[in-house]
């Protein structure tokens, strides 16, 4: 059994910026398999689309997450979630402001976001 005692704050890419941490993964737990981290994102924070090496699976907690694809985009709400397979390019954006949790499968890396150069 490994007890996680506190989060890591992460850096996080977007503006104005969000409030990233990480209870389990390559920064808190030391564990590449999977990362699980609740994000605080105000109104108005949007990052850089991304084309991730890594699924990632978000559950809404509070507010409004906006999910763009190549083909759509949808607003998720306070109790849905959404799957995004990796290899597929996404860009995440909070017009209102949320709060989620997001689990990524192998866990998140730096160098497996490969975001849009800016």
């Amino acid at each position: 059994m490994k007890i996680i005692k506190k989060a890591a704050f992460i850096k996080a890419m977007g503006n104005p910026p969000k409030q990233i941490e990480e209870f389990i993964g390559l920064a808190n737990s030391g564990t590449k398999e999977a990362s699980i981290a609740r994000m605080k994102s105000p109104a108005g924070w949007s990052e850089p689309g991304q084309k991730p090496e890594f699924d990632e699976y978000s559950v809404v907690l509070s507010g409004e997450l906006r999910v763009k694809t190549k083909d759509k985009s949808v607003n998720l709400k306070a109790g849905q979630a959404v799957i995004m397979a990796g290899g597929k390019w996404v860009q995440y954006s909070t017009p209102k402001g949320a709060e989620y949790i997001s689990v990524c499968i192998p866990a998140f890396s730096p160098k497996r976001v490969n975001r849009d150069e800016a």
